[in-house]
């Protein structure tokens, strides 16, 4: 029994669907071949399967053959005509596999084998099939014969991997492209087959057959045969759809709702019912991405705001992402849902110029919560005036009492989400506790390493000492140069309450490695830390004001 594929195969140019530009230039080149008498003797077809290479090369050998040729509308009914349907029986047209006589041997002997006349026929045509997997001294050893051919041999090669093919061989031959075929195409060649073959096919399946065959007609031919043996001599979508594992429109439509609106718990029902389903996970994942891409197209050609617009292109480009790890992971499943739930995130997530404009317009007088390390500048708290004693009208005047100093206000309780601070007792846990709080201070991971390499460490409030070995002079100089850092100081308050100073030295000199700079002696200023808090600026430059 004749497959579909064999039995629809294109016997003459006008039968290629959708390859137009290179049946046009062939048809133009058989028409000169006519004329003069002159025709170019070597061809690479070059596309992916299916889409009419093999087929295109057998139709030229029967159109350079027949005996009203060189003809783009070969007769079909001359002796080279009928041969070329069968070119196993012909001795003229020689078809060779390159992928099972890939050696330079086999090269050698296509070579000679070149030199002799055809038998009956006007030209002896050489069909290559995946030349791209002929050896590199193979390729050598045609160079010559395909860049000089004998006048009565025409050589037409095929390839899926025109990249893999030498650079010496396309120079010595024309390229015709062979593109993947439109699914309006496969799907109008589809209906003409069923109509022939007395086959009724629902509305919407020929549909899912030609989009199955990703662009290669023989493909298509192929699944179509066997959606016919599945469906009792009938194409219908349900088959179509058991057969290639497709998931109902339905679900996939009911998947990018729940994505729209964020409705977790429903992806993980749908996910749920695919797994019982037995579906195939990629198939889906291919649909459901065809389906977000349709959407973000209606979404475009309806003019919506770029808010609208970048929310489905975003989640179309996570599902995208995804698509590699479904593929290589083994657990697809898992993968989907992660993806899934993660998509579904992004319809609440806040567009950007909605958060700028809420903090521009929050209340301007409302006191920013105060950094955990970094003491609120301003004024100390004047003390309440201790009585006056009235002295005893006799006796020596006592002396007026003297007001206690002002109580020390409480460091503020660090932020919700920071590090909590460790008990720190012993010298390991304050190395532990700072590298910790440097670590998840913002811009200061680099200094997280500080502790540990100090030599000693000592807290003594309000001052904390680090002192380190003569040779990490230069790796620390950073380090040393942020120690009046507000940022730096606000990281480590949180681990050492009442913090107000970090002091650096290095073994040899017990000093610093530099004099204080006077952006060190500005940053200690009251008024100055707190311009650095609010602002969460940076001194980055001090000039002398000439």
């Amino acid at each position: 029994m004749t497959t579909l594929a064999l039995k629809y195969r294109p016997r003459t140019l006008s039968d290629l669907v959708g390859q137009e530009g290179s049946v046009k230039a062939l048809a133009n080149a058989l028409k000169r071949a006519k004329e003069s008498g002159r025709i170019h003797q070597a061809y690479l077809f070059a596309g992916v399967r299916g889409t009419g290479k093999t087929s295109t090369a057998r139709i030229l050998a029967r159109a350079l053959n027949c005996a009203e040729g060189p003809t783009a509308t070969p007769c079909g009914v001359c002796d080279p005509c009928r041969a070329a349907e069968q070119p196993d029986s012909s001795l003229d047209i020689v078809e060779i596999d390159a992928a099972s006589r890939a050696s330079v041997a086999d090269a050698r002997a296509l070579r000679e084998q070149a030199q002799t006349r055809p038998a009956f026929c006007r030209y002896r045509v050489y069909i290559i099939d995946e030349v791209h997997m002929l050896s590199t001294e193979a390729f050598n050893a045609l160079l010559k014969v395909i860049e000089e051919p004998p006048p009565h041999a025409i050589f037409v090669l095929a390839t899926t991997e025109l990249q893999d093919v030498p650079d010496t061989i396309k120079s010595r031959v024309q390229i015709y492209p062979f593109r993947l075929i439109p699914v309006g195409l496969i799907e109008g060649r589809l209906a003409h087959v069923c109509e022939q073959e007395g086959v009724p096919a629902e509305p919407g399946s020929l549909r899912l057959v030609a989009e199955a065959g990703q662009g290669s007609m023989r493909d298509a031919l192929t699944i179509l045969d066997r959606v016919i043996a599945a469906g009792d001599g009938q194409v219908q979508e349900e088959a179509v759809r058991e057969q290639l594992g497709i998931v109902s429109a339905h679900l996939v439509q009911g998947v990018m709702s729940s994505l729209a609106v964020g409705d977790s718990a429903a992806l993980v029902e749908a996910c749920r019912e695919l797994a019982n389903q037995g579906a195939d996970w990629a198939t889906f994942w291919r649909e459901l991405v065809l389906a977000f891409r349709d959407r973000l197209e209606a979404e475009a050609r309806a003019n919506k705001g770029p808010h609208e617009l970048l929310r489905w292109a975003r989640m179309l480009n996570l599902l995208l992402s995804r698509e590699r790890d479904l593929r290589d992971s083994s657990l697809p499943r898992v993968v989907v849902e992660l993806a899934l739930i993660t998509a579904a995130q992004l319809p609440h997530l806040a567009p950007l110029d909605a958060l700028i404009s809420g903090a521009a317009t929050a209340n301007p007088s409302a006191n920013p919560a105060p950094r955990p390390s970094v003491p609120a500048a301003g004024p100390p708290p004047v003390p309440p005036r201790a009585p006056q004693v009235a002295p005893a009208p006799e006796g020596p005047r006592r002396p007026t009492p003297v007001p206690p100093p002002p109580p020390v206000p409480a460091p503020p309780k660090p932020p919700a989400g920071s590090a909590p601070q460790p008990p720190i007792g012993t010298s390991a846990q304050l190395r532990s506790a700072c590298s910790e709080a440097l670590r998840l201070g913002t811009g200061l991971r680099p200094f997280a390493t500080a502790p540990q390499l100090a030599t000693d460490l000592a807290w003594q409030p309000p001052v904390l000492r680090f002192r380190f070995p003569a040779n990490v002079r230069q790796t620390l100089q950073d380090f040393e140069r942020e120690k009046a850092s507000p940022h730096l100081l606000a990281a480590l308050g949180v681990v050492l309450p009442g913090l107000q100073s970090v002091v650096v030295e290095f073994d040899g000199d017990g000093t610093s490695t530099a004099p204080e700079r006077p952006e060190d002696r500005l940053r200690q200023e009251p008024g100055f830390q707190e311009l650095l808090r609010l602002t969460g600026g940076e001194v980055l430059e001090i000039r002398k004001d000439s």
